[in-house]
């Protein structure tokens, strides 16, 4: 068994100790600095040099979004019956075959198509991970694992954004399409790199009477996955409403829109694993899950309050509003992974973490117009109002999760810490 204290000394001076973990992170590292110049060019491709509207694109990626929505689970599942690593290499392989795509995506169909293929292949790649980080990270190290590869997710979308930066100062069809064949290059080589990882056995046969995705059938777990998925309405916050909030409400320069965002970026790629810490049960994560919903409600109120103040004293409050906020999104996220991780049989993790991804793919949908019409259109009590919806569904997750572990024997879950 794993101590505590070897859960959390899993880097030896910024270099992970584990080679599992090793695999793991130059395979993130990889896509996600794909990913990150994808998301800073795309949408101004489809929109300036192809002539796409924006309501176009934004209907694409919400058809993507609810693609997503359904394949985590099927997928997830296919990860556990025939064996995760193979099943993730194939996936993050097809992802990148698919969003190769992009290149010659020239109407509104044919990028409805591309990012639906994408977001099958990719979304379901990514609940295969979930469920083999759960099931190699014993012994208390599931969580920190998680924090670790949220790090190195944060520095690669941030290296990403940068070339991608490159491309937009560029402004020419080529430099565009050449991110577009770099993400994919970036999803071919990181499938290459997972090849490295160690084989797990499948899942053994079910039991006679037992569901094909019991994870949907798991009531307990998948009100959990309901609250968690309200919870997460709080990431779409700050990438949504925080730039509009600025730019329309407050006093402060719009060149601050991109502060906050550095606030957050810095801030999880040093202090993730750190505050991560202490969620290595199901209890405990769902405490440090209630506990970061007051620093969240906390800093949606000190954003709010930058309306109508002077650009010193609105830049101050927003500054410090985001840094609240972002403890609150890091000791949540440990929290979040730990109950996820601890509630979950071993060897359904796959679809079991397919379905926790699937409530996020649901707020990805939900939460936009929500959290336009409170912060944006309401105005400072709908600061708060959003920010005490996110608190009650992390208070609410304590006693769900208690109720959960009650009835993990129904469900053939032994309680482990992830």
């Amino acid at each position: 068994m794993t101590t505590v204290d070897e859960a959390d000394r899993l880097t030896r001076r910024g270099v992970p100790v584990d080679p599992t973990l090793r695999v793991l992170a130059v395979a993130t590292l990889v896509n996600t600095m794909g990913n990150g110049a994808l998301m800073t060019t795309s949408a101004l491709y489809f929109t300036h040099v192809i002539g796409l509207s924006p309501t176009q694109v934004g209907a694409a990626l919400a058809v993507a979004a609810a693609v997503a929505l359904f394949c985590q689970v099927p997928l997830g599942h296919l990860g556990d019956v025939r064996g995760p690593r193979e099943v993730l290499v194939w996936l993050t392989a097809a992802a990148g075959m698919a969003t190769l795509g992009l290149l010659v995506a020239r109407s509104f169909a044919g990028l409805v198509l591309v990012l639906a293929v994408e977001a099958f292949f990719d979304r379901g790649a990514s609940a295969i991970r979930s469920g083999y980080i759960a099931r190699v990270a014993t012994g208390g190290r599931g969580v920190s694992f998680k924090a670790y590869l949220r790090s190195v997710t944060n520095v690669g979308i941030s290296v990403g954004a940068l070339l991608g930066g490159l491309a937009l100062a560029v402004n020419q069809p080529w430099a565009y399409l050449s991110v577009f064949a770099l993400n994919g290059a970036s999803f071919l080589v990181s499938a290459l790199v997972l090849t490295r990882l160690p084989h797990l056995a499948p899942a053994p046969a079910r039991v006679q009477g037992e569901s094909r995705l019991g994870a949907l059938r798991d009531g307990p777990f998948v009100v959990v996955c309901i609250l968690t998925g309200i919870y997460a309405m709080h990431f779409f916050v700050i990438e949504l409403a925080v730039p509009l909030w600025i730019a329309g409400h407050t006093s402060a320069p719009t060149w601050l829109v991109a502060g906050t965002m550095l606030v957050n970026t810095v801030a999880v790629a040093v202090f993730q694993v750190r505050l991560s810490r202490g969620s290595d049960t199901v209890p405990k994560a769902a405490r440090r899950m209630a506990f970061s919903g007051f620093w969240v409600l906390a800093g949606f109120a000190l954003i709010a309050l930058a309306a109508g103040l002077p650009p010193w004293a609105a830049a101050t409050l927003l500054l410090a509003g985001a840094a609240v906020h972002c403890v609150g999104e890091m000791i949540g996220s440990g929290g979040q992974w730990g109950v996820q991780m601890g509630l979950a049989p071993q060897e359904r993790q796959g679809q079991y973490q397919g379905l926790a991804g699937m409530s996020f793919s649901l707020a990805s949908i939900l939460a936009p117009p929500l959290v336009a019409f409170l912060c944006i259109d309401w105005g400072g009590p709908g600061w708060l109002v959003m920010g005490g919806l996110v608190l009650l569904a992390a208070v609410g997750n304590v006693p769900a999760s208690d109720w959960a572990l009650r009835t993990r024997a129904r469900y053939g879950v032994t309680t482990h810490t992830g």
